[in-house]
């Protein structure tokens, strides 16, 4: 009976720790700002294959919108910017388990995203596209057919809107950018469904496709996110947006890294300055 106690008593003090242990994890899986200016370097997810916001160049260096605007962060921070790859489908998790501290990888704000990090000012306007080979362009969602197949990439807002909306149409899905442009070359599918900057750009430096679908759904921003709770780390994000919007920052990223792809014609569409915030 003694013996059935003592093994009852270092379960319930095995299951106590272990709580503790996971609340310690959940409370410390984000850094405060003043962590990360101590640590000297600040972890920031960003793409490495989706050209021209977040990609690797033939040098080994990280490039783009985001990659941009992610280098001015640790300038104006006084600290070194350790670039961290993700993919769409990680982004959210990466945030939740700490492996990084922003997210800066084209990631539009949405309610059920909001509900488990939190997003900065936005900094780019977005909707979704669809492109597809010039052989068949499609021009609306009732043209894909019951044999048809649509390109999407796991975690994004176009899987979220043709699961919802249009659950008829069969979807092809790919975890990397890469593996989404080889499948539409490779005619695997009649069109990709994404943001519209994206399928854009593909259109622009891939002959053949065109964007039939240059907007669908509701007009979406773009946005940093950091994780749930993390409010020193999102006020410092917030100011800086604001502030930069005096040198017309975002303006000068465009100008920088997506003008070569998408010419001064979108310009004023996509970019938000100062958060989109008017006096």
């Amino acid at each position: 009976m003694k013996s059935i106690r003592t093994i009852s008593s270092i379960i319930i003090a095995l299951v106590l720790t272990l709580s503790l242990i996971a609340s310690a994890a959940a409370d410390g899986a984000f850094r405060t700002l003043e962590e990360i200016k101590a640590s000297g370097s600040i972890s920031i997810g960003v793409f490495s294959d989706k050209n021209p916001f977040g990609y690797v160049d033939e040098n080994g260096e990280y490039q783009g919108y985001d990659v941009y605007f992610a280098r001015r962060i640790g300038e104006d921070l006084g600290i070194a910017v350790n670039f961290v790859s993700t993919e769409a489908a990680n982004r959210v998790e990466y945030l939740e388990t700490g492996k990084v501290d922003i997210i800066l990888a084209n990631f539009t704000v949405t309610p059920e995203r909001a509900e488990k990090v939190d997003f900065a000012l936005p900094y780019m306007n977005v909707a979704l596209g669809v492109v597809s080979p010039n052989s068949r362009v499609i021009t609306d969602l009732s043209e894909i057919g019951a044999e048809d197949r649509v390109i999407v990439i796991s975690g994004t807002t176009a899987e979220d809107y043709l699961i919802k909306n249009n659950p008829e149409i069969t979807l092809q899905k790919y975890d990397t950018y890469a593996n989404a442009k080889n499948a539409l070359e490779n005619g695997n599918a009649v069109a990709w469904a994404n943001d519209n900057t994206e399928v854009i750009a593909f259109a622009l430096q891939n002959e053949g496709y065109t964007v039939g679908i240059p907007s669908l759904g509701s007009q979406d921003t773009i946005a940093p996110a950091v994780s749930k709770g993390n409010e020193s780390l999102l006020n410092w994000i917030n100011e800086e947006i604001k502030a930069l919007a005096a040198e017309q920052f975002f303006h000068k990223d465009y100008e920088s890294t997506l003008v070569d792809t998408y010419g001064l014609d979108y310009e004023d569409s996509l970019v938000l300055e100062g958060g989109g915030l008017t006096e």
